[in-house]
């Protein structure tokens, strides 16, 4: 088992509130991944769980049992740092070995534990080396392997691929997916790149401020955002904000306009009250094509960005000096400093209101789910 739930956990230094009353349940088996900006207290959080910092109220149970005065070795958990911290002079075997020496384990006991995991890892013929004579990725692979052989109930990552270069972490990313497969484990994972939030995750916390901002599948917090923080830092190039006025409201979706730019009816769930307010829209760059659509607008990008399979423009929506990102194919012919005509379909586009909440968007989750699931398996 691998259960792991947080009662209003607050987390106090002196006078400033890093985590301020986080209620979460993670189930067993299951892949929960904290992101947010630097500050947010997804770090803290974790490190909490952990028993590396204490806590100044609330509850964490793991298994059904409270743990907040055991010690961080009792509490059925291994931690993986952004740091190996992996000793020099020790051997790989060691290294992953260390954790049962000091439980006094006997050696036929910890041999077997340290080549299932080095099996697992694919580190059978690096037993014998020591950590200079490895790379980034197998050092990495020796810190997983040194928490695997406790067998916690709980896996917990803080950043453990930030110190790696682009194809190493793209490699590490898909060893720890499968790890978690292969495992069968619990596993909470911190990270501030949201590509791996998005590739690993079976549900994402999205931190702000001390406080969970939404918690959901990485297909929920795409699609159906709860707010405009969680709209804006989930996806990249991040999602475009543009000022509009709300001209109607009927059971097809809210009406909204601007100057320039065209009126169109969008897909969500009606509220009164809204006519003749401002809101504001959101889409997403590689939602923008050059083909027009239900809001349409010249655009003048002043950088360009060739990134092969796409182009990525940066330009102002019109002289209110919004910005406007638009992400197009790779081999669309457009220009710096030549006005190209902009637009996207009204059913793309995310409303949010004056307080920066969501309005709820039309979009059946499943169907995306299914041929999602269909184009993998093909």
């Amino acid at each position: 088992m691998g259960k792991l739930s947080l009662k209003s956990v607050w987390k106090r230094f002196e006078t400033l509130d890093v985590i301020k009353g986080v209620d979460l349940d993670v189930l067993d088996r299951e892949f929960v991944v904290f992101v947010g900006p630097s500050g947010c207290g997804k770090s803290t959080l974790l490190r909490m769980i952990a028993g590396l910092e204490d806590i100044t109220r609330g509850e964490i149970h793991i298994d059904g049992k409270k743990v907040n005065d055991l010690a961080p070795v009792k509490r059925g958990i291994s931690m993986v740092f952004q740091s190996y911290a992996l000793y020099p002079h020790m051997s790989v075997f060691e290294n992953i070995a260390f954790p049962l020496r000091v439980e006094s384990m006997p050696q036929a006991q910890v041999a077997e534990k340290v080549g299932k995991a080095a099996k697992i890892l694919q580190l059978e013929d690096r037993l014998l080396h020591k950590p200079g004579q490895l790379s980034g990725g197998q050092r990495q692979r020796v810190a997983i392997g040194r928490a695997i052989v406790r067998e916690p109930s709980v896996f917990l990552f803080d950043e453990p691929l930030s110190n790696l270069d682009a194809a190493l972490r793209l490699e590490m990313r898909l060893e720890l997916s499968k790890l978690h497969s292969a495992l069968g484990a619990t596993m909470i994972y911190v990270t501030h790149d949201q590509v791996e939030a998005m590739t690993m995750a079976d549900r994402i916390v999205v931190l702000n401020l001390g406080v969970i901002a939404q918690i959901g599948s990485p297909l929920e917090l795409y699609h159906k955002p709860a707010d405009r923080f969680v709209a804006g830092f989930i996806g990249s190039p991040k999602m475009n904000f543009l000022t509009v006025t709300c001209t109607a409201v009927d059971e097809t979706g809210v009406t909204v306009g601007r100057d320039g730019f065209g009126k169109a009816t969008v897909p969500v769930e009606p509220r009164e009250g809204l006519t003749g307010q401002t809101l504001t829209l959101g889409i997403r760059p590689e939602h923008a094509r050059l083909s027009g659509g239900d809001f349409a607008f010249p655009m003048t990008p002043s950088v360009i960005e060739q990134l092969g399979m796409h182009t990525v423009a940066y330009g102002d929506f019109d002289a209110s000096g919004d910005s406007f990102c638009a992400l197009f194919p790779g081999e669309s012919a457009v220009r710096p400093e030549q006005a190209v005509t902009t637009g996207f379909s009204a059913a793309d586009c995310h409303l949010f209101d004056q307080d920066g909440m969501a309005l709820e968007r039309r979009v059946d989750l499943s169907d995306i789910d299914i041929s999602l699931m269909s184009a993998e398996a093909s």
